[in-house]
C-alpha cells in the first residue's frame, strides 16, 4: 500500500513537471510578489528600525519565506473533491482498495514537492540577489523548520480537504472554497504578520489554525523567536494537525452517507 501512495506522489509530480511555462512563470511571478512586498514594506518601515518585532530584514525574509513555502502548501484538493462530487466519479473511489482522503493528501504532496523542488528553491535563489533576504546557516534550524513546514502542508490540506466536503452539503461550494482562500492568505500571516494585528484579532487568531500555516514556521526561519518558543509553535502545528482529525473524520462519515451523483 506504501508503495501505491508514493507512486500516486510521483505521477502527480510528474504531472506537474509537464507544464514547462507555468513552471517558468511561476518563478518569475514568486519573485514579482516579493519584490512589490518589498517595497511596501520599505515605505511602511520609513526610517523605524523594528515594527511588531520584526526589522527590515526579518520582514524581508519573512515575506520571501513566505511566499516560497505557500508554493509547497498550496494545492487545489477542496476543487478536485468538489469537482469528483460533482461528475459523480467519487463513487469510484469508494470502491477501490485505498484510503480517499489519504490519496488526495498524496496528490497534494506530489505537487507540492514539485514546486517545493523546481520553482521555491529557484525563486529564493533568485529573490536573495535581488532583496536583503538572511536565511539561517544553522542546519538544526532549516531542520525544524522543513519539519515545520510538512505541518503547514498537512494543516493546510485538511482545511482544503473539509472545504471540498463542503459540496455534499451545500452541492456548489464555489463561494466557500473563495472564502477559504482568502481567510488562510489572510489569517495565516502571509499578507500581514499576525502581530500587526490589533490586539484583539491577535488574541482571536491564536485560537485559529490558520497561524500553523505560514505565520508561525516564518517567525522561527527568521529567528524572530528562539530557543523554547521554537519548540512551542511545533507544538501548537502538531496540536493543529491532530485536533482537525477529528472534524474531518466526522465530516467525511457524514458525507458519505449523503453521497448523490450530479452528474452520472
Amino acid at each position: 500500500m506504501l508503495n501505491a501512495y508514493l507512486y500516486i506522489i510521483r505521477i502527480r509530480f510528474l504531472m506537474m513537471l509537464a507544464y514547462r511555462v507555468n513552471y517558468f512563470s511561476g518563478i518569475i511571478i514568486y519573485a514579482l510578489n516579493i519584490g512589490a512586498y518589498y517595497f511596501l514594506w520599505k515605505a511602511i518601515y520609513g526610517s523605524k528600525e523594528v515594527l511588531g518585532g520584526m526589522t527590515l530584514t526579518q520582514m524581508t525574509t519573512y515575506v520571501a519565506i513566505g511566499w516560497m513555502a505557500r508554493a509547497f502548501y498550496f494545492n487545489n484538493l477542496d476543487r478536485d473533491i468538489a469537482n469528483e462530487i460533482k461528475d459523480g466519479s467519487l463513487a469510484i473511489q469508494f470502491i477501490r482498495p485505498y484510503n480517499y482522503m489519504v490519496v488526495k493528501m498524496m496528490q497534494g504532496l506530489g505537487e507540492g514537492l514539485f514546486r517545493l523542488l523546481m520553482l521555491s528553491t529557484p525563486g529564493m535563489i533568485l529573490a536573495s540577489l535581488l532583496f536583503p533576504v538572511q536565511l539561517p546557516t544553522d542546519p538544526k534550524l532549516w531542520a525544524v523548520y522543513l519539519f515545520m513546514l510538512l505541518l503547514s502542508f498537512l494543516i493546510n490540506s485538511q482545511i482544503n480537504i473539509m472545504t471540498g466536503l463542503g459540496a455534499f452539503f451545500l452541492e456548489n461550494n464555489e463561494g466557500l472554497m473563495r472564502m477559504k482562500r482568502v481567510a488562510v492568505d489572510l489569517f495565516s500571516g502571509l499578507v500581514v504578520p499576525m502581530t500587526f494585528f490589533p490586539g484583539w484579532a491577535e488574541s482571536v487568531l491564536r485560537f485559529l489554525p490558520f497561524q500553523a500555516i505560514t505565520y508561525l514556521p516564518g517567525r522561527v526561519i527568521t529567528g524572530a523567536v528562539t530557543g523554547d518558543a521554537v519548540y512551542h509553535g511545533l507544538l501548537i502545528q502538531a496540536g493543529w494537525f491532530v485536533l482537525l482529525l477529528v472534524p474531518l473524520y466526522f465530516l467525511w462519515r457524514s458525507a458519505r452517507s449523503r453521497l448523490f451523483v450530479q452528474g452520472g
